[in-house]
C-alpha cells in the first residue's frame, strides 16, 4: 500500500524522518549543512531543502543565458570563419578546445547523430564557450606555441556577440562568465551553493544576458523564481522545490 504524500506545510521533521533523510543523503553530504547549523539536524535539513530550491530556481536563468551566449558566439564566429569555424586553423583554437570538439563529434557519431555544425554547436559545453573568451592555451605543447584568442577570436568576431555592452573587454566578459561556469557546475553536481553571494550570481546572469539581448534579460526576470527563493528564510519549514 502506497503511503500518502505528506503535506509540506505540516511536514514534521521528527527523529525517525531525520534518521532516514540522513541515511539517504549520506552523512558526508549532510555534514556541510550540519556544520553551518551548529549540528542541529532539523535545521540542516531545512537548509538543504532551501539549497535545493534555490538551485532549481537558478536552472532556468542559467539555461537561458547559456543558449543565448552559445548562439551569439557561434553566429559571430561563423560570420568570420564559416559554419565549421571550430575546424578552421585560422580560428587558432588551442589543443584543449580542439580535443573537446573531437570528443563531441565522436559522441555524436556514437549516438548515431550527424557530426555537422548544428549538432556540434548544440553539444559543446558551457565551459567550452566560456573558454573561448579566455586568453587561450597551448596550440602545440612541444613547441610551446600558444593561442591568442584576443587576436583570432575576440577582436574579429566575439566582441560583436555582446552588442549592448559599452566598451567591454574580453577579460571583463570572461571573468563573470567563468564564475558562473563554476556556479553552474556546482548546481549540476548537487553541491552546496548557499555560501555563495547568490544575489551577485543572479545579477551577473542578468547583466550578461542584457549585453547580448536586453529583451532576453527582461524575459528571464519576468519568469525567474530566484528573487522569491532568495527572499525566503533558509530555515523555512514549508518550502517547495
Amino acid at each position: 500500500m502506497t503511503s500518502p504524500t505528506p503535506n509540506v506545510k505540516n511536514f514534521d521533521l521528527n527523529d525517525d524522518i531525520l534518521d532516514e533523510l540522513e541515511a539517504t543523503l549520506s552523512a558526508d553530504r549532510l555534514g556541510t549543512y550540519l556544520t553551518a547549523t551548529g549540528g542541529e539536524r532539523a535545521e540542516a535539513v531545512r537548509l538543504y531543502t532551501w539549497n535545493t530550491a534555490v538551485s532549481a530556481a537558478f536552472y532556468g536563468p542559467l539555461q537561458a543565458l547559456e543558449i543565448a551566449l552559445r548562439n551569439a558566439m557561434n553566429r559571430e564566429l561563423a560570420s568570420v570563419y564559416g559554419q565549421t569555424w571550430y575546424d578552421s586553423g585560422k580560428a587558432g583554437l588551442d589543443s584543449g578546445c580542439l580535443a573537446r570538439v573531437e570528443q563531441t563529434k565522436q559522441g555524436l557519431r556514437k549516438d548515431k547523430y550527424p557530426d555537422n555544425a548544428p549538432h556540434v554547436i548544440a553539444s559543446l559545453s558551457f565551459g567550452f564557450w566560456v573558454s573561448l573568451l579566455g586568453p587561450g592555451g597551448y596550440i602545440d605543447w612541444k613547441t610551446k606555441t600558444k593561442a591568442n584568442y584576443e587576436m583570432t577570436l575576440w577582436r574579429p568576431a566575439l566582441r560583436r556577440a555582446f552588442p549592448h555592452a559599452a566598451s567591454i573587454s574580453r577579460k571583463n566578459v570572461h571573468t563573470p562568465l567563468n564564475f558562473l561556469r563554476t556556479f553552474r557546475n556546482r548546481i549540476a553536481h548537487h553541491e552546496p551553493i548557499f555560501t555563495r553571494h547568490l544575489e551577485k550570481d543572479y545579477q551577473n546572469i542578468l547583466e550578461i544576458a542584457a549585453w547580448i539581448a536586453p529583451h532576453k534579460r527582461a524575459w528571464i526576470e519576468a519568469h525567474s523564481r530566484v528573487p522569491e527563493i532568495l527572499a525566503t528564510p533558509r530555515d523555512a519549514d514549508n518550502l517547495k522545490f
